[in-house]
């Protein structure tokens, strides 16, 4: 399928977005420990409304490396959206990084047969199948973050990886001045982290041929196993001007390690996202820039998404499901922006 540009599905989105703003309010939960729970009763007498549902009505959320900061971004977007509709979400995932783990998860969420399933794919090959299982139990499935394109899956909305790859290569590019070593630092076998990589590498070749990538190393989204790669990184190449990290613990990581080795400003960092210690690490300015998601929209939309295959409340031609016709747009787009010293304050004010 092909991406759908935001611009092109913003009609949909103002539809549900004015839909949702007359739906009844009701009170969240906030996130605490590894489960957790958001919903809450209708609080008004009288009157319907398509965008209103059930107290009891629950839908999951599914991650890897639930305990990180990350997916606070991506839950606080689907509680607001419960709040709106009137429903229960829960957010759950694999507490390490292990696909047998998320599985798992997978398989314990389906059994409980929820209202719909947000999930991101630690794998997108060993993901398939098990989403495939909760779409033949009438369960329905919006990828998120990182995608299992093969699967059934309604949607994916998240960044679109390779652009977000491009932009971080067009900001380290023109920060060294089209000249120099870089290296990049990320998390083999991740479908998004991947396609950072080959957006990075494209955009390099294409547009700053005075820069050379000299070296993709795996950093296992681990900030101490990335700082031993990045002081290899240093030693072996002498003059590395800059280190592009595909994900947040990675640059944190290259980070220290650029410090230890007396090299913080010389070496410069582009990572990615807005965890409060990536953010206090550009404020200070140990690295140079992230690549922050629009991770809140990730979360919005992907139960609001759920919510209208769920009930029903959309018909792009008559009989859908029969016809095979997606009922929402399969691909969105919500953006990256680059988070540098001059806009850090504005997301460590959220």
């Amino acid at each position: 399928m092909k991406r759908l540009d935001w611009k092109k599905g913003k009609k949909y989105l103002a539809a549900a977005a004015a839909a949702a703003s007359v739906a009844l309010a009701v009170t969240g939960c906030s996130t605490n420990g590894g489960t957790s729970n958001s919903g809450g009763t209708s609080s008004s007498s009288g009157g319907t409304s398509a965008f209103q549902g059930s107290s009891n009505e629950t839908y999951y959320m599914v991650t890897f490396l639930s305990g990180i900061e990350y997916w606070k971004g991506c839950f606080a977007g689907m509680q607001a959206a419960a709040k709106d509709l009137g429903v229960k979400v829960v957010f759950t995932g694999a507490p390490q990084y292990d696909i047998n783990q998320e599985v798992t998860t997978m398989q314990q969420v389906i059994a409980k047969h929820p209202a719909g399933i947000l999930v991101t794919s630690i794998n997108a090959q060993a993901m398939t199948p098990v989403i495939n299982q909760a779409i033949s139990a009438g369960i329905p499935v919006i990828s998120f973050d990182s995608d299992a394109p093969q699967s059934k899956r309604y949607a994916y909305l998240g960044t679109s990886n390779i652009e977000a790859g491009q932009k971080a290569a067009d900001y380290l590019g023109q920060a060294l001045g089209g000249h120099g070593e870089v290296a990049v630092i990320t998390t083999p076998g991740e479908l998004n982290l991947d396609q950072r990589v080959q957006g990075f590498k494209e955009e390099m070749a294409a547009k700053y041929p005075g820069i050379k990538v000299v070296a993709v190393q795996n950093g296992n989204s681990d900030q101490i196993k990335t700082a031993q790669v990045t002081s290899a990184l240093l030693q072996t190449y002498p003059n590395l001007a800059g280190i592009f990290c595909t994900e947040a613990d990675e640059g944190t990581g290259a980070a220290t390690a650029v410090q230890e080795a007396g090299k913080t400003g010389k070496v410069k960092i582009v990572s990615f996202d807005t965890d409060k210690a990536t953010l206090n690490a550009i404020k200070s300015g140990e690295i140079t820039a992230t690549v922050a998601q629009g991770t809140w929209n990730m979360g919005f939309w992907g139960l609001m998404d759920l919510f209208v295959i769920h009930h029903n409340l959309v018909h792009p031609v008559a009989n859908w499901q029969q016809s095979n016709v997606d009922p929402v747009p399969p691909e969105v787009d919500t953006g990256v922006t680059i988070v540098t010293k001059d806009n850090v304050n504005a997301y460590l004010q959220q």
